[in-house]
């Protein structure tokens, strides 16, 4: 059934009615405020709206797969560009016709016996039951006669959901669209930018993406000399691409998603401006092989390392904290051969090294 945006606005000005209305949509929001249960690299882990008493799985329930931060968060990736973010929120879908009639009925019943609900919030409650209870609804938006029950099992209802990793309480909060139905296989109407897509869905993977926390291997190692080129390297067997899935599936709905991480070169920040780097930009490109840099090996020590760092003074009594920053190249796959790239994304590691004096010996 096609439909107009029913929106806040529908409700008059007032902020009586404003709040009336959202407070309507938050309650029939799914919960989207679980964290998900890490189950280790190669499980899964569920952020999920979990059931009502009907049985009926809102779709929050976004099972995530493969490398998956435990908690949920930003894991060990961070995009290169700082203006990128996963979405702050989404629609998607979340009752059946009969199910939905259920919990709305119930709500809107609650709200309209609370105390003050008259003149505007009155109204406001009023439009909201016709908007659900009457094929008319009211001017500018059709409705939905008795709730699309008798197309129940044909759709769903889809409502906003909020991420519960998106720290702005106003972004997090910014899909308060009335609830609006979806056949069974159909796209929702255009105007909802914000449905759920398997875009969204890899934004989502690559939100809960644990990378490896990979140390550079240095020689010497931990403790080195003034003017002694340190040679740094990264081997192929440690560093290798990543995946997280997620995926949504509900009656009459499913998507899927893949987000890879493939590493593509490593950043060295000495820790002191009194250091040199090799190459001199620092940056450490991936080898042929999928490795970085070269490994020290004896009788290497007048070469110059093609990945590694050379300090010009003393840690003293402490240390330098070498900073080893890997960038990921970062692309996905989704449903119905969807796919494209991501911003790069970025790990840091720091590593504690000392650096002492060449003692020189008089006779």
């Amino acid at each position: 059934m096609p439909v107009s945006r029913p929106r806040r606005s529908f409700f008059g000005s007032s902020a009586a009615a404003l709040a009336v209305a959202t407070g309507l949509i938050y309650l029939l929001a799914p919960n989207a405020t679980a964290e998900p249960v890490d189950t280790g690299k190669g499980g899964s882990a569920q952020q999920e709206g979990g059931t009502d008493e009907t049985g009926i799985h809102s779709a929050v329930r976004i099972t995530y797969s493969g490398a998956v931060a435990p908690n949920g968060g930003t894991g060990n990736v961070t995009s290169a560009d700082v203006n990128w973010t996963p979405p702050p929120c989404w629609y998607a879908p979340y009752l059946g016709a009969k199910d939905f009639k259920k919990k709305m009925s119930a709500e809107i019943k609650e709200a309209a016996s609370a105390p003050g609900m008259t003149g505007t919030p009155a109204a406001a409650i009023g439009q909201t039951k016709a908007h659900y209870e009457d094929e008319y609804g009211w001017t500018d938006a059709p409705g939905y006669k008795d709730y699309n029950v008798a197309k129940d099992g044909e759709g769903m209802f889809w409502a906003g959901v909020e991420n519960p990793n998106e720290p702005d309480y106003l972004k997090r909060n910014s899909c308060t669209d009335l609830p609006f139905w979806v056949d069974n296989g159909e796209a929702p109407p255009p105007q909802y930018e914000e449905a759920i897509t398997p875009e969204i869905l890899a934004a989502l993977a690559y939100q809960h993406m644990e990378l490896p926390g990979t140390e550079v291997t240095l020689a010497p190692a931990q403790t080195t000399k003034v003017n002694l080129p340190t040679w740094a390297w990264l081997d192929k067997a440690d560093f290798h691409e990543v995946q997280a899935t997620a995926a949504i599936n509900v009656p009459g709905f499913a998507l899927t998603a893949t987000t890879t991480a493939k590493p593509v070169s490593l950043r060295l920040e000495p820790g002191t401006p009194d250091a040199e780097t090799y190459p001199a930009s620092g940056e450490c490109t991936i080898n042929d092989d999928g490795s970085i840099g070269e490994p020290y090996a004896k009788g290497k020590a007048d070469r110059t390392p093609p990945c590694g760092i050379k300090y010009l003074r003393s840690s003293g009594d402490g240390t330098f904290d070498l900073q080893a920053t890997i960038t990921w190249e970062i692309a996905w796959t989704g449903s119905g051969g969807t796919g494209g790239d991501l911003p790069d994304g970025t790990f840091e590691n720091a590593q504690a090294v000392t650096v002492q004096e060449i003692q020189a010996v008089n006779r």
